[in-house]
């Protein structure tokens, strides 16, 4: 299932299922609402992110994305809310398991990929840190702007790349124990949430090529910088995993 981009007032306008992202870069948290609703097959129409505009921040009641807005229900800017909310509105297939203690795992990993302090945060700031240092990373000035928001500090910059890299064994760890159990996904043995996060965080440390994901050329670059240790932490099996989903789950060419 596709998915439209139409105007901030159209939007408003508009009834059921909106998403405000962002736009020209595959930024992870919107990939990943992007791929839970594909999964789901739930229609929505996407409105990208325009740091001008005053109605949009209004109706929104951020300036980010991804943001989801059902009907006149609040807006939803969380991992976790716009996940629920996914799943209330079309409950099969669930991504969340219907045991409990599975159901747990789901959300621990979850978040310890989309949440604060999790891996998109922390290489996040990883490659702020970098961009100020002229080492690599994010441009001076998105450096700055994203530094800002995301309360940067040297020294919340300088614990980043190790936070990164033992996220990413943890994950890496995970795969590997299911794969021995015969079982490609992170929990049971059929996709969850954890699989829709890992394939789209992924990219944070590898984007999709251009022709499936064409996209602003220097965040593609910073995406790519891998210092030694993040480079000895990732392992193929991340990108094997993420390579699974797109081809059996989620949606080709991405639509930035």
């Amino acid at each position: 299932m596709t998915f439209a981009y139409v105007s901030v007032e159209e939007a408003i306008k508009r009834g059921g299922l909106r998403m405000v992202v962002v736009g020209g870069v595959p930024s992870p948290w919107g990939e990943a609402a992007k791929g839970i609703l594909h999964i789901k097959g739930v229609e929505w129409v996407a409105v990208r992110l325009d740091y001008a505009s005053e109605p949009l921040k209004t109706w929104a009641g951020h300036r980010s994305g991804p943001v989801a807005i059902y009907e006149d229900e609040r807006p939803r800017p969380g991992w976790a809310e716009i996940l629920l909310l996914a799943e209330r509105l079309a409950p099969t297939p669930s991504l969340l398991p219907a045991d409990p203690a599975e159901r747990a795992l789901v959300f621990g990993l979850a978040h310890e990929i989309c949440g604060e302090a999790g891996l998109g945060w922390s290489r996040r700031l990883q490659l702020v840190h970098t961009g100020l240092q002229n080492a690599g990373g994010f441009p001076d000035r998105v450096a700055k702007y994203l530094g800002k928001k995301y309360g940067y500090s040297p020294a919340a910059g300088a614990a980043a790349g190790p936070r990164v890299a033992e996220l990413v064994g943890m994950l890496v760890a995970r795969l590997k124990s299911q794969r021995a159990a015969g079982s490609r996904t992170y929990v049971g043995r059929s996709p969850t949430a954890v699989d829709v996060y890992s394939a789209t965080f992924t990219a944070m440390f590898g984007p999709l090529p251009p022709d499936q994901c064409a996209m602003d050329a220097d965040t593609r670059a910073a995406f790519e910088m891998r210092d030694a240790q993040t480079e000895a932490a990732l392992d193929p099996i991340l990108f094997e995993h993420r390579d699974m989903m797109y081809a059996e789950h989620l949606e080709l060419p991405l639509s930035l």
